[in-house]
């Protein structure tokens, strides 16, 4: 990444719910865009925490003793092994950080949501 980055360009290039895109790279990190709406399913990454920052909109984290609600320039970072699920009541647009090889779906079985090799726009 040796540019700018627009992430109203970058969403507009997309319209899939759930399929994050990478957008760029921090050292050993990943940058993700990902256009939500309704549940996820639980999962949690045993060895890297996440950063969700909503773009557009608003989300619940829900977590097994907790949600946190979030709405536009709000973020908050999912430590390592916590249990979590995202929902957006409407869509929602968020930026991922999350380490490089991280699987959307977290540690467990894949699934019909698992996107294992996210497409870079």
């Amino acid at each position: 990444m040796s540019g700018k980055i627009n992430l109203a360009e970058k969403f507009a290039g997309f319209t899939a719910q759930w399929t994050p895109k990478i957008v760029g790279e921090i050292d050993d990190y990943d940058i993700k865009l990902a256009r939500i709406e309704g549940p996820f399913e639980w999962h949690a990454h045993a060895e890297a925490d996440e950063l969700f920052l909503v773009v557009e909109g608003e989300m619940d984290l829900e977590l097994r003793d907790r949600t946190v609600s979030l709405v536009q320039g709000e973020i908050f970072v999912v430590p390592k092994g916590v249990e979590h699920k995202p929902v957006a009541s409407a869509e929602c647009k968020i930026l991922m950080l999350e380490r490089k090889g991280t699987v959307n779906t977290g540690d467990g079985a894949p699934g019909a949501r698992t996107v294992a090799a996210p497409e870079r726009i």
